[in-house]
């Protein structure tokens, strides 16, 4: 009885820290909707300096995604000055988010080295799709595993396009991974205020 009891109770504890996470993590969408216009931002520029206007310059957007990076920073630390509580879920994201940009960077550097371009795309969007989607599961945040996995078929469809327009998957990538989560967690998130504020 007492085993049947500490069963229930773990699996209680276990469902409320993954709760306090969910709500810790989503917050109110901020940061989900900025990646995901900085994202879109850069791949439709990228895509019409290059199809359009024939420029390879168009990848120097890319590098708006420092600005991203220099804001999610400022962001997440005063966010953890606010935060009440603290779960084992918050450092399997944070560090799986940290491990993800890491291997990110490395791959793009190494498919660059071996003059592999036609390949950087798909490669980031197989990347992409794996803290998404395992995020998604941790959370039971269905949004981001469906998120994930059209990163997969977007780095699947990669394969059979011309190069410029592998561009616009990233964007597609931007859309369905952190805009349409975004949104739906701003949604959250003002609902709840509304009613806390009542």
């Amino acid at each position: 009885m007492d085993e049947q009891l500490n069963e229930r109770q773990s699996f209680a504890i276990i469902e409320q820290m993954i709760s306090r996470a969910k709500n810790n993590f989503s917050e109110s969408g901020t940061l989900f909707l900025i990646w995901g216009f900085v994202i879109l931002v850069c791949s439709a520029v990228h895509f019409s300096a290059g199809y359009f206007f024939d420029s390879e310059k168009g990848s120097y957007v890319w590098s708006l995604t420092w600005l991203g990076s220099i804001f999610q920073v400022f962001y997440l630390r005063r966010q953890n000055r606010f935060k009440k509580v603290k779960t084992w879920s918050d450092d399997i994201i944070k560090y799986l988010w940290l491990i993800f940009f890491i291997c990110i960077a490395l791959l793009t550097f190494i498919l660059i080295w071996q003059k592999a371009f036609f390949s950087i795309l798909p490669a980031i969007l197989v990347m992409y799709g794996m803290p998404t989607f395992f995020t998604g599961i941790l959370l039971k945040f269905k949004p981001l595993v469906i998120g994930g996995i059209s990163c997969w078929l977007f780095a699947l469809i990669c394969i059979f396009t011309p190069w410029y327009f592998q561009v616009l998957y990233i964007g597609a990538a931007g859309i369905t991974a952190w805009i349409i989560p975004g949104v739906y967690l701003r949604k959250k998130y003002l609902k709840e205020k509304a009613i806390d504020g009542r």
